[in-house]
């Protein structure tokens, strides 16, 4: 048995000296190690031997085995460097060539736009101020003018975080606008101050969720920037000089701007401002729909209520707010016609700005 398994050895060491192709090495692996092979013929033998013999010759085979699938591994290490070094000596290779630049990454447009934002308000003397996401009923809607069963919560279709059968009247929720903020920057400044508070400058910037039909124009989550301004002596004036240095500073020095008597719970009275179009300067295109003018943002002066509930006296006290949609200000200025296009993550898009 030896002697056979000898001659088996030699056979198969001898052909895989002579192979140069992976093709002929696999049809060899299959002759000498396949199932069909002499080898394993004898490995399939071992049970008509004695007990005496059956040891000796499986461990024989055994190593005659190794040593073939050793050998293979070798011999079809040895072919594919050679087919790589066969491959590199047909290619030519210019080591004056400049190297690739990695590809960088940029600021998403949302993002240059609100940084600009606060760049204005920041040299206007504005502070940012940081407000939580996730706010009860009481700031988001009471707190704000919006007592329960207020027709305007309609417009702000909510996700809830705990329901009212949770908490009772004061449900946990997504805010639905950055206004919150103001109750919070108020009554935080109030309390430090609480005897005679001095002047409150502040912008809040933040996401704000609502439950709408994602389309075009409309989308589940925003940016929002929030602005509140709070002293004595207050006047309607100082709002809209501070939104029209704003849009000046925003859309270039001939930018012009007018106001236009709204309503919201939070302010009175009321206004929203616009600006006039820097596409087609006024003279009425797609993006402002022929008229002229592009809607930037919603201000006013804020209500007495919501004055007395931030801690401030309203006979004393006086204040104005605005907020503004920076995703809307971004498609206005770049002529985006879908908002979905900023949550997409489509680098065709993004790689534009």
């Amino acid at each position: 048995m030896q002697e056979k398994l000898d001659s088996i050895k030699k056979e198969a060491l001898d052909a895989l000296e002579a192979i140069t192709e992976i093709s002929v090495l696999e049809a060899w692996q299959v002759k000498y190690l396949g199932r069909s092979s002499a080898i394993m013929e004898i490995f399939k033998s071992l049970g008509t031997l004695s007990k005496e013999e059956k040891p000796a010759v499986g461990k024989a085979a055994n190593i005659v085995k190794v040593a073939l699938e050793t050998a293979s591994g070798e011999k079809e290490s040895q072919l594919k460097q050679e087919r790589i070094n066969q491959s590199l000596a047909g290619e030519k290779i210019d080591v004056t060539l400049p190297g690739r630049r990695t590809a960088s990454g940029g600021l998403h447009p949302t993002t240059q736009t609100l940084r600009e934002i606060y760049r204005v308000f920041g040299d206007m003397g504005f502070q940012i101020y940081r407000s939580q996401e996730v706010e009860t009923d009481q700031y988001n809607f009471q707190h704000l003018n919006f007592p329960p069963y207020h027709p305007a919560r309609d417009m702000q279709d909510t996700f809830f975080v705990k329901s009212a059968e949770d908490r009772g009247d004061d449900p946990l929720m997504l805010r639905t606008h950055t206004s919150p903020g103001q109750i919070h920057a108020m009554l935080e400044h109030t309390s430090k101050y609480p005897d005679d508070p001095p002047p409150i400058r502040i912008i809040l910037p933040g996401m704000c969720y609502r439950y709408e039909q994602i389309t075009a124009r409309s989308e589940i989550q925003f940016n929002q920037v929030e602005g509140l301004a709070v002293g004595k002596g207050i006047a309607f004036g100082d709002l809209k000089g501070t939104l029209s240095n704003f849009a000046r500073r925003m859309f270039g020095q001939d930018a012009k701007t007018r106001f236009r008597a709204s309503h919201f719970p939070f302010t009175e009275p009321s206004a929203e401002m616009d600006v006039g179009c820097f596409l087609c300067k006024g003279e009425g295109c797609s993006v402002c729909k022929g008229a002229g003018w592009l809607e930037i943002l919603g201000c006013g002066m804020v209500h007495p209520t919501v004055l007395k509930n931030g801690g401030f006296d309203p006979e004393v006290y006086s204040g104005f707010a605005f907020g503004m949609g920076p995703e809307r200000i971004t498609m206005m200025r770049h002529h985006i016609e879908d908002i979905r296009n900023f949550w997409a993550n489509d680098l065709r898009f993004l790689e534009q700005f």
